[in-house]
């Protein structure tokens, strides 16, 4: 088959990649047919996953906008995914025109497209990395290049650690990366959960993904809170994303709490 413009060469369709998945979830249009596939079969599985991506988008855009308000001006966004509406850096941006965010992802069609959309944005950019390797991205020298690890920086680690198995150690990565950041930094995860009621439901969307390179795995709140060890919770801690630091402003979501939420902060040493 002949690919669309916006795909890399080379690029597998024959195989479902989460990152494309979400994107046909959230309404986006860079995915292949088998993705779609993938996501309908989802869908038709547990009918409320699709409000659960929404759910996890708003609060991506909730806490990039409360880190803006908390004096960060630095976001490393790992597992980025596919730029669809309401990207870091268009939130970031809009609040203080000075933010930096570095996009980082595994999935090359999420990096490439992120890049043709990031043209001529000089302080915004996207580099292929695998979170399993936490030294490889900080070291990554455009990654150095962009943000100034001298002072305080944004982790994003939204919808990613799920699909980090606990052979790979997901709250040594957080270390790793909470190491290299100076006090004032934070980091912010969201992560897939079990809920109470859906069991067959995401035990046919789990088996499902089982089935693709990137299986996820659910945890527990204090799980996610282990996860996060060494630094502090920001209030209200490990949460449904759909009530962490909801906008007063906006009609208020019905809770989606198969999605967790939490954010961890690097106080400055006394």
């Amino acid at each position: 088959m002949s690919l669309p413009d916006w795909a890399p060469d080379g690029v597998d369709t024959t195989v479902p990649n989460a990152a494309r998945v979400y994107d046909y979830a959230l309404g986006g249009y860079h995915n292949f047919a088998v993705d779609r596939e993938f996501a309908e079969q989802a869908m038709k599985a547990w009918p409320g996953i699709g409000r659960v991506a929404y759910a996890n988008r708003a609060y991506l855009g909730r806490a990039v906008e409360w880190l803006v308000d908390a004096g960060v001006r630095q976001f490393l966004d790992i597992g980025s995914g596919i730029p669809t509406l309401g990207n870091v850096h268009e939130v970031a941006q809009a609040l203080t025109p000075e933010a930096r965010v570095m996009y980082v992802d595994i999935d090359e069609v999420a990096v490439t497209h992120s890049q043709a959309i990031l043209a001529g944005n000089t302080r915004a950019a996207a580099v292929q990395g695998d979170l399993r390797r936490p030294q490889g991205i900080l070291a990554d020298p455009r990654v150095q290049e962009l943000l100034d690890f001298g002072q305080p920086v944004a982790v994003l680690l939204v919808a990613v650690l799920h699909f980090v198995a606990d052979e790979d150690d997901p709250a040594g990565i957080v270390r790793e990366l909470s190491d290299a950041l100076v006090g004032g930094s934070y980091v912010a995860v969201s992560h897939f959960t079990r809920t109470t009621g859906l069991d067959q439901e995401q035990d046919q969307v789990t088996k499902l993904y089982d089935q693709t390179p990137t299986s996820v795995r659910a945890r527990t709140p204090q799980q996610v809170a282990t996860i996060l060890g060494g630094l502090e919770l920001v209030e209200p801690g490990v949460v449904p994303a759909t009530a962490w630091h909801p906008d007063p402003e906006e009609e208020r979501e019905p809770e989606q709490a198969a999605v967790l939420a939490a954010m961890g902060y690097k106080p400055a040493r006394s």
